[in-house]
């Protein structure tokens, strides 16, 4: 559990840690599923700064529906060189070249 957490964010933690053993998940899920629900929560409670450029998009949209920001993440992730001073349609055909 992180240190910033507070004793209610680690008490929610062990309760759905526990929760989702109990329906047959592994530690490991279980773990994951308790600290993604608190994190997100203390998100909606503006207890945590937003990390809006951490994601890469739904992998089941199509790579022109994803943002800009998206597309760059993703080409980070791919370690596409130049990517910063791409515009939209040259993420794509890089991501793609690359994949």
């Amino acid at each position: 559990m992180p240190q910033a957490w507070s004793s209610k964010d680690e008490r929610q933690y062990r309760k759905i840690r526990d929760s989702a053993k109990k329906r047959g998940k592994s530690t490991k899920r279980a773990k994951e599923i308790a600290a993604r629900t608190v994190n997100q929560t203390r998100r909606k409670e503006n207890r945590t700064p937003n990390r809006t450029d951490s994601g890469t998009g739904n992998p089941n949209n199509k790579l022109e529906n994803r943002t800009v920001r998206e597309l760059r993440n993703r080409a980070r992730e791919l370690r596409i060189d130049g990517r910063s001073k791409m515009d939209k349609s040259e993420l794509v055909r890089s991501i793609r070249s690359h994949s």
